[in-house]
This record gives C-alpha cells, structure tokens and sequence, in this order.
C-alpha cells in the first residue's frame, strides 16, 4: 500500500504505529460482545501489507500458537510496510473450542458475507470490507480437522507468484488445490490477493514441531516481502534441511471396516500401492483387517482416531508429485 493515510476500523493508522483494535460488529443473545483484536504495525517507511490470520476454525489451536508467537516475539513489526495480525478470528469458537460459530456455521464457508445474512456472514463481510481492502497478502494458519493430523503444508493457486511465496516458505509438501467454495481463500483470489493457506497439526492440539515451521515460514516470506530482515532470526535456528514437494493431486484412502484403528506408518512417509499401511481391528481379538495403500506417493495427513467407522477418511495421500 502505498497510500500514508491507512484507516481501519475508524482509527487511522499512522507511519511507524502500532495499534490493537477491535472487530466489534456482532453480538450474542445475551447481549454479550464478540470482539476480534486486530493488532496492527505499520512502519515508518511504506511497502507491502501482509494479513496473518487463525482460528477462522476456533478449535485449530495450533495455527492460533504460531501467529501468538510471530507478536509475542515481536516479529510482526516491520521495517517496511504494514503487518496486521488476527490471531483468533472465531473467538467464540475459540472460547468453546468449537470448529463452528455460534450460529452452528462454519465461518469459512461464508465468505464474502453478507450485511444482511447469517451471524457468521456479516462477520466474515466486516473482515472483507475493513480489512481486506488493505492488504495485499495474506497467511491463513489452519490444522487438520477433527483427528486428523495434517503434515505441515502449503495450500496455493496454480500461479506462479503464490508458488514462488510457498518455496519461500519452505514447508514440507505445496499443494496446488482448487478453492473451497465461498472459503476465505477464494475470497482473497477473486479481490486479487495473494493468499498462502498452511495446514500443520490437527484440531485441539499444539505441536512444536509443526509450530516452528508456521513460525520459519512466516518470517521468510515477509523477508522475501521487504517487510523485515529476518537474517539473524533464521541464521539463530537450527533446521533440518528439507527438499519441498509440489502436490497437484491427492486422494483418502478410507476404512473398509469400523473398529480400532492402528497406523503403522508415519507421517510424511513415502508409500507405494500395495504398500501396508495400518490395520483396523475388533476390541474382542477375533478379527483384525490390513490396509493397503491404493496409490503411490507420500502420506500427508493421518487419522489419528483410536476408533473408525467404515468409509471415514484414515490416510492421505499425494498421487501427481514433483520435487521443487
């Protein structure tokens, strides 16, 4: 952005301020407020304006810890530009460490919103209209749902500047995915915003491991941006080199059986078809079943449920794969 007068939410931002606002538009039945902090550093010099945001899923903690961690270390002021940060933007699910918003929706399936709609609709077209506007690109964090625990990922357009951010990024696996409908990804691309969606984890759950790849990744892109220099921050940080993969297609491979399930492979393993993956058993000892792999590739998400039902989705699995 390169305007020097910024407006958000009514207060106006002015070079080399940082700010927490909040996002106060809703309220429940009790009259009770929902209000989001926004906190926002702009820099004294102008340049790019990148949104962090989690907890569009209130019960995806981990997303939530990485993007605490970029303001409690205080990575999110910049040298450059403008950072703003949403660490919870379900807060009520958050409270209740519920996926949904109050009103049963899932919030990122809403977007771009309504003034007029659902409780979760004009939430997410007040996001859209005093927020968006200004930004030019975004991290969205998110975990697995439920037990299902995502290997670190990037989730990206088939374009090649959202490409070259995921390279910088450095997670383990890029996936070129089409969007989900009325998600607050497709929401950015048709406004023409770069956006990065990083699945690490699974609901309910903080992983350090996962936690500090959201944490590396992030400082590299807005390094990348012009934001910061984060040079001294990297170089302090030990890490295990890792050669990314590009993902252009993907498949579940789903229980046969109900019962209690037991993986024998790890996360981010490479599988061939055929390959034993896991078994489901009884909890009386008479019968137990394998599971074989149906694709070639890596796995990139487990369930990491004790107990299955028949059809529920138990490991994915990349099928059309290039090293970057």
């Amino acid at each position: 952005m390169h305007n020097k007068k910024i407006e958000i939410l009514g207060h106006a931002i002015s070079n080399g301020r940082g700010v927490q606002l909040n996002l106060d538009i809703a309220k429940l039945h009790t009259r009770t407020k929902i209000q989001v902090p926004i906190i926002v550093e702009r820099a004294k010099k102008e340049g790019p304006t990148l949104l962090i945001t989690a907890g569009i899923h209130g019960n995806e903690m981990n997303g939530i810890e990485i993007v605490r961690q970029l303001i409690s270390k205080k990575y999110n002021k910049p040298e450059c530009g403008m950072v703003i940060c949403i660490p919870v933007v379900n807060v009520f699910g958050f409270l209740n460490q519920s996926r949904k918003f109050p009103d049963g929706r899932d919030l990122n399936r809403v977007f771009p919103g309504s003034s007029r709609g659902s409780l979760a609709s004009r939430f997410a077209y007040h996001i859209m209209k005093e927020i968006v506007p200004l930004v030019d690109y975004c991290i969205d964090f998110h975990t697995g749902g439920d037990s299902r625990f995502n290997a670190p990922q990037i989730r990206i357009n088939e374009d090649e500047e959202s490409l070259r951010l995921a390279k910088v990024f450095n997670p383990q696996f890029v996936i070129q995915s089409g969007h989900r409908d009325r998600s607050f990804r497709q929401a950015l691309h048709k406004l023409g915003k770069k956006a990065l969606l990083f699945e690490g984890g699974k609901s309910l759950y903080l992983d350090e491991k996962v936690t500090e790849i959201g944490v590396l990744g992030a400082l590299r892109v807005m390094q990348h941006l012009g934001i910061r220099d984060f040079n001294k921050e990297l170089k302090s940080i030990s890490e295990r080199p890792r050669k990314p993969i590009i993902v252009k297609q993907s498949s579940w491979v789903r229980a046969k059986y109900s019962g209690m399930f037991h993986p024998f492979v790890e996360l981010g393993a490479k599988v061939k078809k055929g390959d034993v993956l896991g078994s489901i058993s009884d909890p009386f000892g008479y019968f137990e079943r394998t599971i074989k792999s149906l694709y070639s590739g890596h796995i990139i998400c487990i369930n990491q449920s004790p107990i299955v039902n028949q059809g529920d989705a138990i490991f994915h699995i990349t099928r059309n794969e290039d090293p970057i």
